[in-house]
């Protein structure tokens, strides 16, 4: 499920810097992108409880070292990148 609400994330921040750079309104954009980034930490938290309920300790030493760099990277990127519109109309 995570991989969806972050692939939804990815494309309305693309969607907002284009609309951006157009002149048009991005607030739904930016908003949806941001609400998308954070239902993807929360999906991904939520698979990594149930493989402590479920002790599957190998899923959680594979999985969770590297994509918590990298959530942290996409999180961050996410927000710059929804900046932009800000940024955009001063």
């Amino acid at each position: 499920m995570w991989i969806l609400f972050s692939i939804i994330a990815i494309v309305t921040a693309l969607l907002n810097v284009i609309w951006a750079l157009k002149g048009k309104e991005t607030k739904w954009f930016m908003f949806i992108s941001l609400s998308f980034t954070a239902l993807t930490l929360c999906a991904f938290y939520s698979a990594n409880a149930q493989w402590v309920i479920h002790e599957d300790w190998s899923a959680l030493a594979d999985v969770v070292p590297t994509m918590s760099k990298s959530l942290w990277a996409c999180t961050i990127a996410s927000v710059v990148i929804n900046s932009v519109s800000l940024f955009k109309k001063r």
